[in-house]
């Protein structure tokens, strides 16, 4: 399972800048002109996880196996989008198609790189993305519930479609759809108001470690829980570097973590994902499922026919396998457990599954 974050905001800025320092690529155009990116780049991202080279040390393993996430580089949205000003309906299309939305937020001043605001204001640029694809999926919402269309729309997903409907005509607070809805259910609607969202706010080199007071403005705003501060230029030249020079680089100006890091973890957290192991001579990997996943939807992840035959879940917690320095001593010892089929497994399990084909 590898999620997707679509990466949106206004044009210039940072959105394709932080794409390729994210991706280490400069397959994004990074133009300083607006909708220079049309059709949306996707970068596949190895996730990092010190855990995973530890496992691959005690199993000696052939092949090390990282789980993944897709940033996808959408093009600046503007007022009007929803109504297809700047090309906005063809992007508006592209973000329903991800997990999660990060929010690319302008925090910084420049006479170099134009702004298509005439001052630097995040609140206000946040509120025109988010007016837009509130907009967009009232017309996605309004079509469906048209009466032709309405009859082929199962119970629950017209429970939802009317309940957007009133939060949005009535300007009320869409938690009202997280607190009656559950997370699979919200997904499958669409709609653009419901997905998971990571502010991103985009800061000069000076800003990096305390922010400064655009970040300050925001944050007294929209708080803390799901707001980042990265500068995208930074990002990029850390990217440039590799071993004993980043770490150096990054120590100089502050930097405990990547701005990578920090967007994984985050987007871990907000759509509450966990991460399992496989590990054996051949190759350890690193899996990504749903919190709370049962031990046949974790075997699932892995092949459909794993599910479906499920028998048992051979298990050693991460701590257990590290001590016990693998498999065999960690059988000998007791630390594996044989799990059922209701076992919720947990973050850092290392799981050998049994099964009928």
């Amino acid at each position: 399972m590898s999620f997707k974050c679509g990466i949106v905001g206004l044009p210039n800025v940072g959105k394709s800048t932080l794409f390729n320092a994210l991706t280490n690529s400069s397959k994004a155009q990074a133009e300083n002109f607006p909708f220079c990116t049309i059709d949306p780049n996707i970068g596949i991202v190895p996730v990092p996880d010190n855990r995973l080279e530890q496992l691959t040390k005690i199993s000696n393993s052939k092949k090390k196996i990282n789980t993944t996430i897709s940033f996808v580089d959408i093009a600046g949205l503007v007022k009007g989008a929803s109504k297809g000003e700047g090309l906005g309906n063809k992007f508006l299309s592209h973000i329903r198609e991800v997990d999660a939305i990060i929010h690319m937020i302008r925090c910084f001043d420049s006479n170099d790189i134009q702004n298509v605001n005439p001052n630097v204001n995040p609140i206000r640029d946040l509120e025109i993305i988010e007016t837009e694809m509130m907009l967009a999926d009232l017309e996605s919402i309004q079509k469906r519930l048209d009466k032709k269309n309405k009859k082929n729309i199962d119970s629950d997903q017209l429970k939802i479609l009317e309940t957007a409907l009133d939060c949005i005509d009535n300007e009320k607070n869409i938690d009202d759809l997280y607190n009656n809805f559950n997370r699979k259910a919200l997904k499958l609607s669409g709609l653009l108001i419901v997905k998971p969202k990571i502010f991103v706010c985009n800061v000069d080199e000076k800003s990096i470690q305390k922010g400064n007071h655009y970040t300050q403005n925001f944050i007294n705003k929209y708080g803390n829980d799901n707001c980042i501060i990265i500068s995208a230029d930074i990002e990029n030249q850390i990217n440039a570097l590799s071993g004993n020079e980043k770490k150096n680089y990054m120590k100089m100006i502050g930097l405990n973590e990547t701005g990578l890091n920090l967007l994984i973890k985050k987007g871990y957290k907000i759509l509450e994902l966990e991460t399992y192991f496989t590990s054996g001579p051949e190759e350890t990997r690193a899996w990504t499922i749903q919190k709370n996943c049962t031990a046949p939807a974790a075997a699932g992840e892995i092949h459909s026919d794993f599910e479906k035959g499920f028998i048992r879940a051979e298990t050693i917690s991460y701590s257990d396998f590290i001590e016990n320095q693998g498999w065999q001593n960690s059988k000998t010892n007791g630390k594996m457990r044989l799990e059922g089929k209701d076992y919720i497994v947990k973050d850092g399990d290392i799981l050998n599954f049994r099964f009928n084909t």
